[in-house]
């Protein structure tokens, strides 16, 4: 049996392709931002990470928003965004869908973000604060109520204790 010569394929005549699941994606992707940007050209007020188009099903557009304020803020746009939608896409799309998710716009938080949360959870580890400080809080405490001046003091003497 002869061998078939195997030639590499081209990956970029997958991303161009008409179908298939690369296309399906590009084509929703591309659908997605159109649809973005036409929102922002309605309500050119909205901050940039207010919202997010999260989908679209069948007919509807579906658009997550930050806060309800923002929401509210399409509710008012609502007519003209699906004027406008209606317009671009030669009426595939007729509804819009506005759902506050104050949760889906968070951003990964970085390593300092985890030291953190780690040093206000952790208890037993309380950093100690400098004796400059420890003279301010004395200072402080000179002139405030009798329970907030035993606390003052208390912190005051829990300080030196640590920086010796």
């Amino acid at each position: 049996m002869a061998r078939r010569p195997k030639f590499p394929k081209d990956m970029s005549t997958l991303f161009n392709s008409t179908t298939g699941t690369f296309a399906q994606i590009k084509a929703k992707t591309n659908s997605l931002s159109l649809l973005s940007d036409i929102v922002r050209q309605i309500c050119p007020d909205l901050p940039e990470d207010a919202f997010n188009i999260a989908n679209f099903v069948q007919s509807t557009l579906i658009i997550e928003v930050k806060s309800p304020a923002w929401g509210q803020r399409l509710q008012f746009e609502r007519n003209n965004i699906c004027r406008q939608l209606n317009e671009e896409t030669q009426g595939q799309f007729t509804k819009i869908e506005i759902k506050v998710n104050p949760q889906g716009h968070r951003q990964q938080p970085n390593q300092n973000t985890y030291k953190y949360i780690e040093s206000k959870t952790n208890k037993g580890s309380v950093q100690s604060i400098s004796t400059n400080t420890a003279a301010h809080l004395l200072e402080i405490a000179e002139k405030a109520p009798k329970g907030l001046k035993e606390k003052l003091q208390k912190l005051a003497a829990n300080a030196n204790k640590r920086n010796k």
